[in-house]
């Protein structure tokens, strides 16, 4: 089996946070990942579009590709261990700076997984497939931004909302934001995807930690 890749579109010299991209995929599959397929270019063409802005705020920009396409299984699920993977090597190119993952469809539910790094600040998640009980510990002390659009139909918009609420008393924020009319591939209204992306970064980035009893906020619909 080969190895993930890490592919970087910003590298300044000394960044002020690092962004790491993750792709989605499919439920079950052991087939390699290539650059023709979907899941990983649609982030690869945000990964461009976001260099500029990575540019601007001095933000080290990266995109994983996973070994394989399928989650696999909820014991040891391919993507997290690539994703792990990945963190480990890009802080070790600037420790001590903190990571934003920003994740589509089963790349949401992979950064939510590894939230628990150290290293990691906050998640942007989008149409991020969460089931059912997704387990959240992991975004304790971390901040969460989520968008779904209200015609997908490959992941719930309902049970990531869900998950947002069950984060909410254990989250330094989390938000939920629901996107009227858009489907799950972000093919259409990418603009606003891409506003959504670039604003919560800035948001996990320069928002203090809540005062205590501060409540994160559920929000409909105005991304």
């Amino acid at each position: 089996m080969r190895e993930p890749r890490i592919d970087a579109y910003h590298v300044p010299s000394a960044p002020r946070a690092i962004v790491l991209m993750l792709h989605g995929g499919q439920e079950h599959s052991t087939d390699d990942v290539s650059n023709r397929h979907a899941s990983w270019w649609r982030l690869a063409l945000m990964a461009r579009a976001l260099r500029r802005f990575a540019k601007e705020h001095d933000l080290s920009l990266h995109l994983l590709q996973y070994r394989v396409r399928g989650w696999n299984g909820s014991q040891a699920p391919a993507p997290v261990g690539d994703a792990r993977w990945a963190l480990a090597r890009v802080v070790e190119q600037h420790p001590g700076v903190p990571v934003v993952l920003v994740g589509h469809s089963m790349g949401g539910r992979t950064a939510c997984r590894v939230a628990d790094d150290p290293t990691v600040a906050g998640v942007v998640a989008l149409a991020p497939w969460l089931p059912e009980g997704e387990p959240n510990r992991t975004i304790s002390g971390r901040h969460l931004h989520v968008i779904h659009g209200t015609r997908d139909r490959w992941t719930s918009a309902r049970w990531s909302r869900r998950y947002v609420e069950r984060c909410q008393s254990i989250a330094l924020d989390a938000t939920w934001t629901s996107l009227p009319g858009a489907g799950h591939f972000m093919l259409r209204r990418l603009n606003v995807w891409n506003s959504f992306v670039k604003d919560s970064i800035l948001a996990i980035l320069d928002r203090p930690s809540p005062s205590p009893g501060e409540s994160a906020s559920t929000r409909d619909g105005r991304a």
